[in-house]
């Protein structure tokens, strides 16, 4: 019973002496040695971003580009922006900027109960374009039982949609390009 017990001990020896030594040193802690890191944290942080360490949110804004891509801003993005609210009397289901996608949810008016209409919008550049936008618009028709049935359309409502969001787009990108427009000094343009 002896060498069992002499076993168990040098075997939990053995075992916490490989998991002390396998520690990491403080040096390869996160933050590291502090003799190492700078202690302002602004020096600190444009350290870790020289060395890839970290992401900046206004790395877009500024027009940089970083490891993480260029990002725009939904509220810059035209199509985006007139999508929203051209569908905003609907419930939406699932909004996602970086997916490119909106999904309403199943709505109705109040004259037709038993129909219900979905539309999805997937968006495949950012350029007001008519091959921008892949919609889709479902149809669900229930009768009294509650047996419904989901189709696909096309047709009017899916062009008039189209063109609505397209042409709301179109208008927000001149509002943008006539906001951010700025005559050059040395221009013949008068500035009062």
């Amino acid at each position: 019973m002896s060498n069992f017990l002499s076993f168990r001990i040098t075997a939990f020896l053995a075992i916490v002496l490989l998991t002390l030594s396998s520690c990491k040193s403080i040096e390869d802690l996160p933050g590291g040695d502090a003799r190492k890191n700078p202690p302002d944290p602004k020096k600190r942080v444009k350290k870790n971003l020289e060395e890839g360490r970290g992401f900046r949110l206004d790395n877009a804004l500024k027009g940089g580009s970083g490891k993480g891509g260029d990002f725009m801003f939904a509220s810059a993005n035209e199509l985006w922006r007139a999508s929203l609210d051209t569908l905003d009397f609907m419930p939406l289901s699932s909004v996602n900027y970086s997916g490119g996608i909106i999904i309403t949810d199943w709505y109705s008016d109040n004259d037709s109960l038993n129909e219900s209409v979905k539309i999805s919008i997937r968006f495949l550049t950012n350029e007001v374009r008519a091959d921008a936008l892949d919609i889709k618009i479902f149809y669900k028709k229930c009768n009294q039982v509650a047996s419904c049935k989901i189709s696909q359309k096309t047709g009017s409502l899916l062009t008039e949609l189209k063109k609505e969001i397209l042409s709301k787009a179109a208008i927000y990108k001149k509002q943008n390009k006539d906001k951010n427009f700025k005559p050059y000094k040395g221009s013949a343009v008068k500035q009062d």
